[in-house]
């Protein structure tokens, strides 16, 4: 813990936490601040003036960001016949049908992403209490119950992240590792902040997005100029 202490002491050293930075500075910032032996996440967290309660104020979607998170998912499809073998050679971990859902139950969770075919949906459902506490049940709003189970494999491979606000109106994801370029971290933090800006709500009055910050695994906070990343 107290190693812990001093590396947030030292990475906070010179750093102005009342500031609001313009993205390409904060990027600088933090990448000038990493100081572990490990590849950090960039992570960024948004605060929206939304209540999830009501249904005409749900953000919940799926992008991929044009330079990848910097981490491999493990996908399992739920596929029979032809569509089963397009998830295979498209590159997904596990497929299968009913012999997948009985390893399921059994506890065998060895995956970060569930695809389904809209046909397997039935014996998909039977697991909601399985995979919906972990955040893995399919759903058509983010593209993971679908005909086209090669691109979904290929999105989720590919640097696909999903999003939905919690209770409280927050959505946080990780945006990148800290090894990437600024630039390229940058590029996918603007991708993500252009997709919810895209998926505001009907039911939205007043500012919609209300704070935005960025920080890595073991790194500050920084709180972004939210005026200049959603003209950027």
């Amino acid at each position: 813990m107290a190693n812990n202490g001093k590396r947030m002491r030292k990475a906070w050293e010179g750093i102005d936490r009342q500031k609001v930075y313009v993205l390409d500075e904060a990027v600088a910032v933090l990448k000038a601040a990493t100081s572990v032996k490990f590849d950090e996440t960039i992570e960024i967290a948004m605060n929206l003036g939304v209540d999830p309660k009501h249904s005409d104020q749900n953000v919940r979607g799926a992008v991929t960001l044009p330079n990848g998170t910097g981490k491999s998912l493990r996908v399992a499809v739920f596929a029979k016949g032809d569509k089963a073998d397009e998830a295979t050679a498209a590159g997904a971990d596990v497929v299968g049908a009913e012999d997948l859902a009985a390893k399921v139950e059994a506890g065998e969770i060895d995956f970060e992403r569930v695809i389904a075919t809209p046909d397997m949906m039935p014996v998909v459902g039977k697991l909601g209490k399985v995979l919906g506490p972990k955040g893995l049940m399919p759903n058509p709003k983010v593209g993971t119950v679908t005909q086209d189970v090669a691109k979904a494999v290929e999105d989720a491979k590919g640097g696909q992240v999903q999003f939905r606000a919690e209770k409280a109106g927050i959505i946080h994801a990780g945006v990148g590792k800290a090894s990437f370029e600024e630039a390229s971290i940058a590029a996918n933090v603007k991708a993500f902040v252009r997709a919810i800006s895209q998926a505001k709500p009907s039911g939205v009055k007043g500012t919609y997005i209300e704070k935005v910050s960025i920080t890595s695994t073991m790194g500050p906070s920084l709180q972004l100029d939210v005026s200049d990343l959603v003209s950027s």
